[in-house]
Order: C-alpha cells, then sequence, then structure tokens
C-alpha cells in the first residue's frame, strides 16, 4: 500500500537512531533517493510479496506479524521511532528470494523513511562495503551450516534407529536359528524312538493307541495355560513323583517340558493306561521329544511373527510404497516410532500408552511426524537418562479444541523457565558437546507448524514435563502438494 508523500528533512531522519552516524552529505543522498511517507491505519504490505521497499518509521506505531497455518501471529508491535522492516536482505540481490518476511501494518497514523530495495542495497555496498561482507557471511554461512547440521541430524536419527532395529531383529532370529538346530535334533530322536518301538513285539493296537495320544499330547501342547513360577514348580514336584513311581528315568529333566505344556497328572495317568507297561518309559521318552517339538515350533514361530511384526513397523515408520500425504492413523505412527525406539528406551523406562482409540485419522505426512515424535521421545529418553536413567515416559492422545492432541510425558528434572522459549531455535540444545545438534526440536517444529498448520508447546517443571504436538483435523484449503520444511 502506498502512503501519502511528504517532504524529507535529513536532519529529522538523521536523528532516528539508524542513520545518527552518517554525514550530512550521507542524509543528503537518502533524502533524494528515498522518500517520507505517511500511512493511515492499516496494512502496508503482506508477508510473501515481492520485497520492494526498505522502511524505517519516524513516528507512529506498527506490527508485525507471522503467518502460521491459517493465523496471522502478531510478532512485533511498537511505537519506538526508528524501528525498521522491509527488504533488510535486498543487499544479498538475487543470491536469495526477495520478498517480505512478516507483515505489517500501522496502528496509528505513522510516517516511515521509505527506500526502494534496489536503492537501499547500492547504499548498502557503496558505504558499508565490509558490513555487507560480513552480513553476507553470516547469512549464507548459517544456512549453510544449518542444511549441513540438519543432514547430519538425520544420519545419527537414522544410524540409532537402524542399530535398535538390528538388535531388536537378532533377539528373534537367533532365537529362531537356536530352536531350528534344537528342532533338528530332536526329531531325529524321535524317528530312532519310534524306530525302537515299532521293532519291538508289540501288536498293532498297542501302537495305534500310542499315536492317539501323540496327537491329543500335540493339541494339548497348543492349549497350555500360563503358570506362576510357584504354580509351575509345585506341578513339576508332582510330575516327577509320577515318573519317578511309574519307573521312568530321569524324570526330574522330562517334567518341566511336560509342565511348560500344559501336561500334569491326569495326562500321564491317561496315558499309562492306554499302553502297555513294558512299553510306557518308550513311551514316555517318545511323547516328550513330541513335546519338545511342538514347544519348538511355537517358538520358531512366535521369533519369525516378531521379525514380520519389526518389518512392518520399520515399513509403517519409514512410510514404504505409501503416499507422502494422505489421512493417518497417529496411534499407528506411534507405536511403530516406539517399537523402532524400543531398543533406546531400554527396560529401565516405563512406557506408558494412553491413547483414545475413537479419535479419527489426520490428514498428515506421516513419515514427517514420525520423525517429530522420534526428536520427542529422544529428547525425553535423554532427560530421563540424565536423572539416573530410571522413570515413566507416557504417550498420550486426545481430543483438544477440535485439534488432535500428541502428548509426551516425561519424569526426567524439567526444563528451565530462563530457556523454556529458547528450546525451539536452530542450534540450541541442552545436550553436552557431541550429543546434540540443535535442530531436532527445530526441525519438529517447522514440521508440525509450517507443514502440518499445527501447534507444539511445552510445559515443564521437575518430574513432569510435557511436549505438546496438535493437529486440525481436517486439511488446510491449499494442502495441495508437498513443501518443504
Amino acid at each position: 500500500m502506498s502512503g501519502q508523500l511528504m517532504p524529507c528533512s535529513p536532519q529529522e531522519i538523521g536523528s532516528l537512531f539508524l542513520f545518527e552516524k552518517l554525514t550530512p552529505e550521507q542524509l543528503g543522498r537518502l533524502c533524494s533517493e528515498g522518500r517520507v511517507e505517511k500511512f493511515e491505519p492499516g496494512p502496508v504490505y503482506t508477508e510473501g510479496e515481492p520485497a520492494t521497499c526498505f522502511y524505517v518509521m519516524i513516528e507512529g506505531g506498527l506490527v508485525l506479524s507471522r503467518r502460521v497455518g491459517g493465523d496471522d501471529v502478531e510478532v512485533t508491535r511498537t511505537a519506538q521511532p526508528g524501528v525498521y522492516c522491509g527488504a533488510m536482505q535486498s543487499y544479498l540481490g538475487d543470491r536469495v528470494r526477495q520478498v517480505y518476511n512478516n507483515s505489517m501494518r500501522v496502528t496509528d497514523t505513522s510516517r516511515f523513511f521509505v527506500m526502494p530495495a534496489d536503492t537501499f542495497a547500492n547504499v548498502m555496498q557503496d558505504w558499508f562495503p565490509m558490513a555487507v561482507h560480513l552480513l553476507e557471511g553470516l547469512f549464507f554461512g548459517s544456512k549453510s551450516t544449518q542444511r549441513a547440521i540438519g543432514q547430519r541430524e538425520r544420519l545419527l536419527a537414522l544410524g540409532s534407529l537402524s542399530a535398535g532395529l538390528t538388535h531388536e531383529l537378532n533377539n528373534p532370529a537367533a532365537a529362531a536359528v537356536r530352536a531350528t538346530a534344537t528342532l533338528r535334533e530332536r526329531v531325529g530322536k524321535m524317528r530312532h524312538k519310534l524306530a525302537v518301538i515299532s521293532s519291538g513285539p508289540y501288536p498293532r493296537e498297542a501302537l495305534a493307541n500310542l499315536i492317539e495320544v501323540q496327537e491329543r499330547t500335540a493339541e494339548r501342547v497348543a492349549k497350555a495355560p500360563t503358570l506362576s513360577p510357584l504354580e509351575a514348580a509345585d506341578r513339576e514336584d508332582a510330575v516327577t513323583d509320577w515318573l519317578d513311581d511309574h519307573g521312568i528315568p530321569d524324570g526330574w529333566r522330562l517334567a518341566p517340558t511336560f509342565v511348560q505344556a500344559g501336561l500334569d497328572i491326569d495326562w500321564l495317568d491317561q496315558v499309562a493306561a492306554a499302553v502297555d507297561p513294558e512299553i510306557l518309559p518308550g513311551a514316555i521318552g517318545w511323547l516328550n521329544y513330541t513335546v519338545e517339538t511342538e514347544l519348538l515350533m511355537d517358538e520358531i514361530e512366535d521369533s519369525t511373527t516378531r521379525i514380520s511384526h519389526l518389518v512392518d513397523a520399520a515399513k509403517q515408520y519409514s512410510q514404504l510404497d505409501r503416499a507422502p500425504y494422505q489421512n493417518a492413523d497417529v496411534h499407528e505412527l506411534l507405536d511403530s516410532t516406539l517399537l523402532m525406539l524400543s531398543g533406546k528406551i531400554g527396560s529401565r523406562i516405563q512406557v506408558v500408552k494412553d491413547y483414545d482409540r475413537t479419535l479419527p485419522k489426520v490428514p498428515a505426512y506421516p513419515a514427517e511426524l514420525n520423525q517429530v515424535w522420534t526428536n520427542l521421545i529422544d529428547n525425553a529418553v535423554h532427560a530421563i537418562n540424565s536423572a539416573g536413567g530410571e522413570g515413566t515416559l507416557t504417550v498420550r492422545t486426545a481430543l483438544e479444541r477440535d485439534q488432535l492432541l500428541v502428548e509426551f510425558r516425561d519424569t526426567g528434572p524439567g526444563v528451565p523457565a530462563d530457556i523454556r522459549g529458547r528450546i525451539f531455535d536452530p542450534f540450541f540444545t541442552t545436550k553436552p558437546v557431541g550429543e546434540g545438534t540443535g535442530l531436532g526440536l527445530d526441525i519438529s517444529w517447522r514440521i508440525v507448524v509450517n507443514k502440518h498448520h499445527g501447534t507444539l508447546q511445552v510445559e515443564s517443571e521437575p518430574g513432569d514435563t510435557r511436549f505438546q504436538v496438535l493437529l486440525p483435523l481436517t486439511a488446510a484449503a491449499d494442502e495441495t502438494s508437498e513443501e518443504s520444511v
């Protein structure tokens, strides 16, 4: 918006703190190449428009705001003469996109010294070449550092996740390998035992009864109840006594396997009734191999199922083969992230899931929300570890003010009040040197606020720190393509 042109006084603009060190000749050049404009209350320029002018307020009042989602958030309100805004980076030229980084409106009738952007760039380069070089180095160096450290942050996170996933996969894979080797040995012994039984002088009916007992035994293993340690110990003693009473050698070795499979004295009595006394020891040994093979196959199934779940979690976490923007169930995203980070969380930190499963799906970039969850969980784990390593991480979801809330609560020492307002700033970190880059929360804030039009905030006191992510339940009207963060 253009204002009313007013006379430009070198003495007046020289009284502003920005220009107070300039010579009369320099002030004269400013007045000849710039202008003074009067603005009535209302907007002057809008964020995102081409930055054509540099503004310095002579008198009046202004408000600067930034667009966050669908709202204009006020960042500055002042009546201080000499404050400046607008095309402040025009001296960088075409190397950066020359647009207004905020919106300005005046609150009272105000006068501004206004300089075209190209004029301001020429003045800076003519009068302050060293300062321009320093500012250029600061600007581009900061951008380059942020990109490099941002990539390093992602690589470190990927390395941590890979190590955790490898650790989680190794346990069930190793268990499956051990169980398979043992199963091969047991099957071999079962074949040998069957050969011994079948070569004996036993009638066909006795062998048929033994096969029937074997089938019923396998069915019973599949339905084995879970016993407490005390119940299991009592049953093992009883089974051992029964085996000893019936002349079965090494009964104390067989009893734990039978009890684990859900077999008791009643079952043993049924076996004894179904076979002849002379065949009973061989039958019990053969059935022991049957029980062991069933248990080993259960172990292999559990191990491979866990591997499958881990692979599914990795795919869910990385969002492979899925659209980048979709309606997502945050609980699936949270579960996959917690599983991926389970190795890092460890056994000393209790994870509590307080989910409201009735919440609807939300329009989101799931892979990037997983990055947010990763950063917030990592910070919570670090906080708990810094306080001794034992504590509770609570992940809660709820509906709050027509938005979906995801809250990460930890029992760590808390975020001090004097730094709470800076934790989302780039490069700010409270972690020791080498452990944090200071970009995790900055990246998270930009993903939540800039990309999902949501809110990321923190509430903290010792023993109760809560990072809260609020996501809109509906997509923004202009959400038609991916944006970079």
